[in-house]
C-alpha cells in the first residue's frame, strides 16, 4: 500500500480477531511509580535480550557509575549492558536463568550514591543511521516482555515502512506500567514519536490503546491533536490484544503471513515504554538502567508502581514496597497470562521485566484436570484460529506430521485456549512441548535427506570412477 493513501478508507472493515475478557485486576493504575533506592547488592545478567549475551568490560574491583558501559553487545542481534548503580564490581559469576539457562552476571556491591557516570551527554543525530547508533547504544530492547533488540527492529528501509504502532494496550490482567508511563512521561513519548516519524518516515504512527484506560487516550489526543501523522485508537478491551500480529490487524487491517515479520506487511510494532526510553536516551545520555515495574497481586501487601535498578532481586523490590502479606506459593515476572514463573525471590528485574506478581496458595492452585468434552471453546477464543484440542490429540500420539500441518509454531502462547477450558486442560503447556516435538521432527527429516543426498551423490561419484 502506498503511504499517501487514505486511511480512513482502508481500516474500515477491520475485523476484531479473536480473544477472551480477562479480569482487569488494574489495582494500580493510580499509583504513580516511586524510584526505591538501591539494594546492597545487584545481580545485572549479560542475557537480558534476544539474541548473543552480551560481554563484560569490567573486571573485580572496578569503580562503576550509573550509566557506565559494564558489557558491549556481544553480535549484530544483542545489546551492551550499563550499570543501574554507583559502587564496586564484586565479582563475575554464573546465573541460573528462570528458562533453566546459565548465564554470565557482573555482581555490583551498592555505595548508596548513585553517583552518574560523568560521560552521559545528550546526543546529536544528523540521519538515520546515527538515530539507530543511539538506539542501540542506548541498550534499549523491546520492553514489553519480548526482549528483542530494539535498533535491530527499526534497521529497515523506510520505505517500507507504512505503519508504526506504538503498543499501549497492556492486555495482561493488574499490569499498569506502560499506562504510567503514558501518563506520566507524556512529553518523552511525544518526542519519542517524532524521532520515529523523522528518522523512519512512516505513512501513519498509530498508538494503540485498550479502552480501559480512557486517561491515556484522551491525554494522547489531546498531545497530538492536529498532528494528522498520528492517531489514538481506542482498542476494545479483549486480550491479548497487545499481542504484536492482534495489534497489527485490530489497527491497519493487515495479516503477517506465517513465517514473516511485521515489517513484511509495511509495518514496525513498538511498545510505549520502549519508545520513552529511547527518548530519554537521545535527551539526556542517560542508556537503559532501570525498569518501571508494577508490583501487585494477592500475596502483596500494597501494590504499587516501582521504579527499580536493572539487577536488583524480587525480594528486594518486594521488601521496598512493604513485603509480603503472606508467604507467596507463585512468583511471576510479567503477568498471568504469559508471564514466567520463577523459582524464588532472589531472581532479579531484567531489562523486560515490567511487573511482578505474587500470589497466595488459593490464586497459584493448579486446577485438576478432566478429559476434553471437545466444547470447542479453545478454537472459538485462538487469537490466530488455530485448534488447540486437535494439537493436544496429535502431541499426545506422537504425530509430529499432524503437528505441523495443524501450525503449532504459529502459536503465539497466549493462554486464552487454556484460559477458557472447562476441563481445564494443559494446553499452553502441551503446545511448548509440541512445538519442540515438531522441532526436532522437521531436523531430524531434514538430517535423514541431507544423508540420502549424501549417499546418492556418492554412488554417482562411484560409478562415474567405473565408467572410466
Amino acid at each position: 500500500m502506498a503511504k499517501n493513501a487514505n486511511w480512513g478508507e482502508e481500516r474500515v472493515s477491520i475485523k476484531l480477531l479473536h480473544g477472551v475478557h480477562v479480569p482487569h485486576r488494574k489495582n494500580t493504575a493510580e499509583c504513580v511509580p516511586v524510584r526505591m533506592p538501591p539494594p546492597a547488592v545487584v545481580t545485572i545478567p549479560m542475557s537480558m535480550h534476544i539474541g548473543a549475551p552480551a560481554k563484560p568490560v569490567v573486571k573485580p574491583g572496578d569503580e562503576v557509575k550509573v550509566g557506565q558501559l559494564i558489557a558491549e553487545a556481544g553480535g549484530f542481534v544483542s545489546s551492551p549492558i550499563y550499570s543501574s548503580v554507583s559502587g564496586k564490581v564484586k565479582k563475575l559469576d554464573e546465573y541460573m536463568q528462570f528458562s533453566g539457562q546459565p548465564c554470565q552476571t557482573v555482581v555490583i556491591e551498592t555505595d548508596g550514591e548513585q553517583t552518574v557516570f560523568e560521560g552521559l551527554v545528550p546526543h546529536e543525530l544528523t540521519d538515520f543511521d546515527s538515530f539507530i547508533a543511539a538506539v542501540r547504544d542506548s541498550g534499549v530492547v523491546g520492553l514489553g516482555g519480548a526482549g528483542f533488540p530494539t535498533a535491530v527492529k527499526l534497521k529497515a528501509d523506510p520505505e517500507k515502512v507504512d505503519y508504526i504502532i506504538v503498543n499501549g494496550a497492556e492486555c495482561e490482567p493488574y499490569i499498569t506500567s506502560d499506562t504510567r508511563t503514558m501518563l506520566d512521561y507524556t512529553d518523552l513519548l511525544a518526542e519519542g514519536i517524532a524521532l520515529l516519524k523523522k528518522y523512519l518516515s512512516p505513512g501513519k504512527v498509530i498508538i494503540g490503546i485498550e479502552d480501559n484506560k480512557p486517561q491515556c487516550i484522551k491525554k494522547l489526543r489531546e498531545v497530538f491533536k492536529g498532528d494528522g501523522g498520528v492517531t489514538v485508537d481506542a482498542l476494545k478491551s479483549l486480550y491479548p490484544q497487545g499481542g504484536e500480529k492482534v495489534l497489527i490487524h485490530n489497527t491497519t487491517g493487515r495479516i503477517v503471513p506465517e513465517g514473516k515479520l511485521p515489517l513484511d506487511v509495511g509495518c514496525i510494532v513498538i511498545n510505549t515504554t520502549t519508545v520513552v526510553a529511547i527518548a530519554r536516551y537521545v535527551k539526556t545520555g542517560m542508556p537503559l538502567v532501570e525498569k518501571h515495574i508494577t508490583v501487585d497481586g494477592s500475596a502483596i501487601k500494597n501494590p504499587q508502581n516501582v521504579i527499580a535498578p536493572i539487577g536488583a532481586s524480587i525480594q528486594s523490590v518486594v521488601d521496598y514496597t512493604g513485603g509480603f502479606k503472606c508467604e507467596p506459593k507463585k512468583i511471576l515476572l510479567g503477568g498471568p497470562m504469559m508471564g514466567i514463573s520463577v523459582p524464588d525471590a532472589e531472581t532479579v528485574i531484567v531489562k523486560n521485566t515490567n511487573a511482578v506478581i505474587c500470589l497466595d496458595e488459593k490464586d497459584a492452585a493448579v486446577p485438576e484436570q478432566t478429559a476434553c468434552i471437545r466444547c470447542g471453546r479453545c478454537v472459538d477464543t485462538c487469537p490466530l484460529n488455530l485448534m488447540p484440542a486437535e494439537i493436544e490429540h496429535a502431541f499426545l500420539i506422537k504425530d509430529a506430521e499432524r503437528l505441523g500441518k495443524l501450525k503449532v509454531n504459529i502459536c503465539m502462547e497466549c493462554g486464552c485456549c487454556a484460559f477458557v477450558c472447562p476441563a481445564k486442560r494443559r494446553l499452553v503447556e502441551v503446545n511448548k512441548l509440541a512445538k519442540a516435538m515438531l522441532t526436532g521432527y522437521q531436523k531430524a527429516k531434514q538430517a535423514e535427506a541431507e544423508r540420502k543426498a549424501a549417499a546418492k551423490a556418492e554412488k554417482e561419484k562411484q560409478r562415474g570412477e567405473a565408467v572410466k
